[in-house]
């Protein structure tokens, strides 16, 4: 990391009453900052958005993709333990599958590893998340069909759930109507 990076952290570290705060703003809505300094695309390039779920909303982009939409990683272990936990989850979910204005898809993960690949095989197998259970059907599942493949193509294996523009409303109208927002 620069100097420059570092002093300009901890510019923005001060702002903040506690590192927990700090950390916890800085992981959900992460400065707009680095992208001032990005030139404007010209019309013709090709831009890729990375965005947190949190730093979505009020956003659209023409393709979106949601990756680890797995039970234990949306909705979040740790949202499991309060009703409000699991609906500001359900929100968020709600959030990532309508920001896509012509193409969604939604990556589940076939299991996961307890180690690094290659120092054993334990691992979990990865269920839906049950949020996309009532909509499933407005999906076409696909799967890459990778075998063992290496640790980057592990990273997404297992199924993908394909979404058109067609379906772009369906799930919004399915949503609302399912977790009134």
């Amino acid at each position: 990391m620069r100097a420059g990076d570092l002093q300009q952290l901890a510019v923005l570290a001060e702002s903040y009453e506690s590192r927990s705060r700090f950390l916890t703003e800085l992981t959900l809505e992460p400065p707009a900052s680095t992208g001032d300094l990005a030139d404007e695309p010209h019309k013709d390039d090709d831009v890729l958005t990375l965005s947190t779920v949190h730093s979505a909303k009020g956003m659209e982009w023409g393709a979106v993709h949601l990756i680890h939409a797995a039970d234990g990683i949306f909705p979040a272990d740790m949202s499991l333990s309060s009703v409000d936990g699991l609906e500001e989850e359900r929100r968020l979910m709600y959030v990532a599958l309508t920001r896509a204005r012509d193409a969604l898809s939604v990556y589940v993960p076939l299991r996961y590893h307890h180690k690094r690949a290659g120092v054993s095989d334990r691992h979990s197998f990865a269920p839906i998340s049950r949020f996309l259970s009532p909509i499933r059907e407005l999906f076409d599942e696909t799967s890459d069909g990778s075998g063992e493949g290496g640790a980057a193509g592990s990273a997404l294996r297992g199924s993908t759930l394909d979404a058109t523009v067609t379906v772009a409303d369906e799930v919004d109208a399915l949503n609302s109507s399912l977790w009134s927002l």
